[in-house]
C-alpha cells in the first residue's frame, strides 16, 4: 500500500489554499496582481520508462503564476497617484538598486523626488530647469524642483484688430496722448520687464491723409518708448506710414505684419533696459466696420510659484505655477518585458528582473506596446474576490478528497494486517 498520492494530493491543495489565501489578504492592496497554483502529475522514472501500465505517484505544484491582468482605475485626490492603463511597470531606483511596480501611490520626500511608501525613488527623464525641455537620454529618479519660475521679458506681441476705413483723419495734427481729437482708436496690452514688473502698453491708430493708411504710437505706463515724457516723435513706431492696406481691406504693409519698436523700450525699474519688442499686426483689417479688438496677447510673464502639477498621459509631469504659466517638470518612464511571468517578486509590490522575463525594455508610456498613464488615480488589485471564494471552496473539497484516500488506505492496510 502507498500514501504518496494522497499525501502529495495534501501538500498540492495546502499550497493552493496558501496561493487563494495570498489572492483574498490582497484583494485591497493598490497594484497587486493575483497569482495561480498550477500543477503537474508526477510519475516514477527508471531506465525502462514507465510503461504504459504505470500508475502516478501523485501531483505536484509546477510554478505559482503571476497574472498581469489590468486591474480596474480609481480615481483619488493625490495628484502624484498615477496609474498605468495597459502594459509596462514603474521602474524605481533605491539606491542604485532597480526594482518594478505596478503601484502608483507616490510622494514627494523632502529633497522633492518622486518616491513610493518604502523610499524608492521614481525614474524617468529630468527637464531643463529653466525651458521645461525634456532631456533625453538615460534615466534618472525625478525631481520635483520647487524653484521660482524666472520671469520672461516680454519680446514680441500679437495685435489682431479692425481699423474703421469710415475714419476721418483726425482733427488735431499733432499726436498726443492725451488728447483723444489727435487719434482715432486706442487699446491696451501688458507687458513685462526683465524682472517680471508689469507695465501697461497702449498703442494708438492715427488715420493719415494718405488712403488706408493709418500711423500706429505707444506709450508705456503714460510714458514715451525713451522712458520720458511722451510726445509725437518718441511714441512712434517705426517709419511713417506704419500700416498700409489694400482696397479688400487687407494688410500689405509691413508684408510680414512685423513693427519693431525703434530702439526698444526704456524701462525706469531697474530692469534689462532698453528691452526689444516686435509687435506683429498680420491679422490686421480695414473694414467699414466699427474699431474691434479680437486679439492681443504677448510672451512674457512674470515670476511665479509652484501651485501644483500634474501626469500627463505620455508620463510628462506638468507643473502650474501662480504666475498661469505651466512648464515640464520631467517625463516619467515605464518598462515592460518579454515574459512578466518570469519576474520575480520582493514584496512591498515589487518586481525584480531574472533571467526568466528577459531584460526590462523602457520607453515613454503610449509608446510601442507601453500603457498610458492616468494622474490622480491608482490601479486597484486585479484579484476577482468571487472567483476566488469559489476557488478556495473547490481546493477544500480537494483536500478533503485527499485525505478520504489516505483514509481509504489506511483502512485497507488495516484489514491485511488482521487477516489470521
Amino acid at each position: 500500500m502507498g500514501f504518496q498520492q494522497g499525501l502529495s494530493g495534501l501538500n498540492a491543495a495546502a499550497k493552493n489554499l496558501d496561493v487563494i489565501g495570498n489572492n483574498v489578504a490582497n484583494a485591497t492592496t493598490v497594484g497587486f496582481k493575483l497569482s495561480q497554483a498550477q500543477f503537474a502529475d508526477v510519475y516514477a522514472s527508471s531506465l525502462g520508462g514507465a510503461g504504459s501500465a504505470a500508475v502516478g505517484i501523485g501531483t505536484k505544484v509546477a510554478t505559482v503564476a503571476q497574472q498581469f491582468g489590468q486591474g480596474n482605475i480609481s480615481v483619488t485626490n493625490n495628484p502624484l497617484d498615477i496609474a498605468i492603463s495597459g502594459q509596462g511597470f514603474y521602474q524605481m531606483d533605491n539606491n542604485g538598486s532597480v526594482s518594478y511596480s505596478r503601484n502608483g501611490q507616490f510622494q514627494l520626500d523632502k529633497n522633492g523626488y518622486i518616491v513610493n511608501a518604502q523610499g524608492h525613488k521614481l525614474t524617468g527623464f529630468a527637464a531643463d530647469p529653466l525651458t521645461g525641455a525634456i532631456s533625453l537620454g538615460s534615466s534618472a529618479p525625478l525631481q520635483v524642483s520647487t524653484q521660482a519660475l524666472t520671469p520672461l521679458p516680454s519680446s514680441t506681441a500679437s495685435v489682431g484688430l479692425n481699423l474703421d476705413s469710415r475714419n476721418l483723419v483726425p482733427a488735431t495734427a499733432i499726436f498726443n496722448a492725451a488728447d483723444p481729437t489727435s487719434y482715432n482708436s486706442s487699446t491696451a496690452l501688458t507687458l513685462y520687464d526683465s524682472l517680471g514688473n508689469s507695465h501697461i502698453a497702449t498703442t494708438y491708430y492715427v488715420k493719415k491723409a494718405t488712403v488706408n493708411t493709418w500711423d500706429v504710437h505707444m506709450t508705456v505706463d503714460g510714458f514715451g518708448l525713451d522712458g520720458t515724457a511722451a510726445t509725437a516723435a518718441n511714441t512712434l513706431l517705426g517709419a511713417s506710414p506704419t500700416l498700409t492696406f489694400n482696397t479688400t481691406g487687407a494688410l500689405i504693409t509691413p508684408v510680414t505684419g512685423a513693427v519693431p519698436v525703434t530702439g526698444g523700450i526704456v524701462y525706469a525699474t531697474g530692469s534689462t533696459t532698453p528691452q526689444p519688442l516686435t509687435l506683429n499686426f498680420l491679422s490686421a483689417t480695414q473694414f467699414g466696420a466699427t474699431f474691434a479688438v479680437n486679439q492681443l496677447a504677448q510672451n512674457g510673464y512674470t515670476s511665479g510659484q509652484l501651485s501644483g502639477f500634474s501626469t500627463s498621459a505620455d508620463g510628462t509631469i506638468m507643473g502650474r505655477y501662480t504666475n498661469g504659466q505651466s512648464k515640464a517638470l520631467g517625463q516619467v518612464l515605464i518598462a515592460n518585458f518579454a515574459n512578466p511571468q518570469g519576474l520575480q517578486p520582493v514584496g512591498n509590490n515589487e518586481w525584480s528582473s531574472s533571467a526568466s522575463s528577459g531584460p526590462a525594455l523602457v520607453g515613454t508610456p503610449g509608446s510601442s506596446s507601453l500603457g498610458v498613464l492616468q494622474s490622480g488615480a491608482v490601479e486597484d488589485s486585479n484579484v476577482d474576490l468571487t472567483a476566488e471564494l469559489v476557488n478556495m471552496i473547490l481546493a477544500q473539497r480537494v483536500y478533503q478528497a485527499n485525505a478520504q484516500t489516505i483514509k481509504t488506505q489506511d483502512a485497507v492496510l488495516q484489514t491485511i494486517t488482521n487477516l489470521r
